[in-house]
């Protein structure tokens, strides 16, 4: 049987055609450009498709062309254009593959930043405060704009509008958002703190049959964002959390619950819930928690008896990400604690040798790691 990945410009999409690969699961890697995991040798073969950011219809059809292949059993989501093709159009898929992933109300629930919370609070899962930017009090602090929705179809593209952090007393041109983001986003409060974890999932029509946690050490920026340097961890406080609220939603397939350990009180905060698979993959791969071969089995009708262990305390990093991280320490920014350069500078080094694991690069495997190396030099040079 085959099973499909996208090819993206994500580890995810890497760690996921290893992990099938190497126990022998053929791999079809869709990719509308090169990517680092249609370069892995366990890529049986690369499918050219459109791209969801410029034809999202035409992604869609692409994907559903290679389930109705015989050999094709399912196809994993990296991104938030996978999960909105998958879910929505679940219907067409069913007849041909398997469809471990959750279905579109899920998806739109979770998807929905002011549905959720609300489900949330219900859980007893504690959330920042929130409100539409008219109705936002809070300017005097420091604030985070986000988009009510995660994802947006918008002229027959996915568009993913942006989060923005203002400091202390900047008030935002509401209808520029609005105009922006294609709808009104949402005012939240800045949650301070440095940790930052995710509860990582897999649900079989709401029972989990395996769970993962991390702790980011550091992001792509300082402030917070995608990690590229983790750790596993196991915090009962965070598996509480995680499984109340996606017990709560009737969850099935895979999932991240992201939170964030406000430094005020000590609580651990939701930001957001990724109904699909999450960048830091490898992470739970290296750490003994083999999440695509268990959505595999769950595709085929064997799912996981016993909920796996994992091994805490192991690492991995994103190489590039670490540069990037430390560019972001020389930016004048006044929102959050900034970091000294030198002594992080001094820890990413001391990781690399403790922690010799890695989202891309790979000793038996190196092609996936030049990619990613070129496509995030050329990225670069195209903005300069």
């Amino acid at each position: 049987m085959t099973v499909v990945v996208p090819g993206i410009d994500t580890p995810s999409s890497t760690a996921a055609v290893r992990s099938l690969g190497k126990r022998g699961i053929a791999v079809i890697v869709a990719e509308d450009h090169p990517s680092p995991a249609g370069a892995s040798k366990h890529c049986d073969r690369r499918v050219k498709v459109p791209s969801p950011t410029e034809d999202l219809a035409g992604y869609g059809d692409a994907l559903l062309s290679l389930a109705k292949r015989p050999e094709t059993l399912t196809i994993l989501s990296l991104r938030e254009a996978d999960i909105h093709v998958l879910s929505t159009r679940r219907e067409e898929f069913s007849p041909y593959i398997a469809t471990p992933w959750p279905d579109r109300e899920a998806v739109e629930t979770v998807r929905d930043r002011k549905r959720l919370f609300e489900i949330a609070r219900k859980a007893g899962v504690n959330v920042p405060r929130t409100a539409p930017v008219e109705e936002w009090d809070g300017w005097e602090l420091p604030s985070v704009i986000k988009p009510r929705y995660t994802v947006l179809p918008v002229d027959g593209r996915a568009y993913r509008p942006s989060v923005r952090l203002l400091s202390t007393g900047i008030v935002p041109d509401f209808g520029a958002l609005r105009t922006e983001m294609h709808h009104t986003p949402l005012a939240q409060e800045y949650v301070p703190g440095n940790d930052e974890f995710g509860f990582f999932a897999l649900f079989d029509r709401g029972t989990p049959v395996a769970t993962f946690q991390h702790r980011r050490i550091r992001s792509y920026h300082y402030t917070g964002g995608a990690s590229v340097y983790r750790t596993a961890v196991s915090e009962p406080e965070l598996e509480t959390a995680g499984l109340a609220l996606l017990e709560a939603l009737d969850w099935h397939g895979p999932a991240m619950v992201e939170f964030k350990r406000d430094s005020r009180d000590g609580s651990l905060t939701l930001m957001e819930v990724n109904p699909r698979f999450w960048g830091s993959l490898a992470l739970s791969i290296h750490a003994g928690v083999d999440f695509p071969y268990h959505y595999y089995r769950l595709a085929m009708g064997k799912p996981v008896e016993t909920p796996p262990n994992y091994e805490v305390g192991v690492a991995s990093h994103v190489l590039h990400g670490e540069l990037v991280y430390l560019l972001s320490l020389h930016r004048n920014e006044s929102l959050g604690e900034r970091p000294a350069i030198g002594p992080e500078l001094v820890d990413i080094c001391r990781s690399l040798v403790s922690q010799p694991n890695f989202d891309y690069w790979a000793r038996d495997d190196p092609r996936p790691f030049l990619v990613d190396l070129r496509n995030t030099v050329g990225e670069a040079l195209g903005r300069v």
